[in-house]
């Protein structure tokens, strides 16, 4: 039986799909409960729809009932993610939305874009290998990149530049908002002012001042040590630039 294309999936099952996707990115366990609570639906609706996508050749389950996409469930899941990247480009570059949103305003035009209208974006966009939150656009640029460091894991007195938000941060839109009011975004300096286990904070000074941040949402952004290359970070070209 063939198995769906993307095109074919349900908006639902595309999101169960992205969600073991990210855990994969980022080095995560995620099982059908830890998918549930995100998404905000029972474990039993969890655990049919992973039924289905098992059934569909796209996800299979582990040893303690952890998550994995198969080949072709990651060529499915970077096909949606490369949409969904293309399209946070759009909202955020050219129609000028919020970078905290962005995620938000993806989801509802992704599921409109045409393959030719895709080539079209990727083209006007830059060929980005990247989304605005600096989280790679499929596999393969993910194998070509660094891998990053928690915020977190710094001490008092390094200094490093902002690599990328992780996905799992979207679940926290105020979060997103604060890191943009700081101007805390990918390609971004910062100097580590103080950490402390015990307060649970880290303090850095950053484009716009001083910000502090607890240790656990500092954990989902990663950072490069020092000066990071910046071709790592992807600007979207003006209009009439070559």
């Amino acid at each position: 039986m063939p198995r769906p294309a993307p095109a074919d999936l349900s908006s639902a099952a595309i999101e169960y799909i992205l969600a073991v996707r990210s855990a994969a990115c980022e080095d995560r366990r995620v099982t059908a409960a830890q998918v549930a609570r995100r998404l905000k639906v029972s474990t039993q609706a969890a655990s049919d729809m992973f039924r289905r996508l098992a059934a569909d050749g796209l996800v299979r389950q582990g040893a303690g009932r952890e998550l994995h996409l198969t080949p072709a469930g990651r060529a499915a899941a970077d096909g949606i993610y490369r949409r969904h990247a293309l399209a946070e480009w759009l909202v955020v570059s050219m129609l000028g939305l919020s970078w905290a949103d962005s995620d938000e305003e993806a989801i509802r035009l992704q599921a409109v874009i045409s393959p030719r209208l895709e080539a079209r974006l990727d083209e006007l966009l830059g060929h980005p290998e990247i989304c605005p939150h600096g989280n790679p656009i499929d596999e393969a640029a993910a194998r070509r990149r660094p891998a990053g460091v928690p915020l977190a894991d710094l001490e008092a007195g390094e200094r490093a530049t902002v690599y990328r938000i992780c996905t799992a941060a979207n679940e926290d839109p105020a979060f997103l908002s604060y890191l943009e009011a700081r101007a805390l975004l990918p390609g971004s300096h910062v100097s580590v002012l103080a950490r402390s286990g015990s307060l649970d904070a880290i303090t850095v000074e950053g484009p716009r001042g001083r910000a502090t941040l607890g240790l656990r949402p500092a954990a989902l952004v990663l950072v490069l040590r020092g000066e990071a290359d910046p071709s790592l970070f992807h600007r979207v070209p003006s209009r009439g630039e070559g």
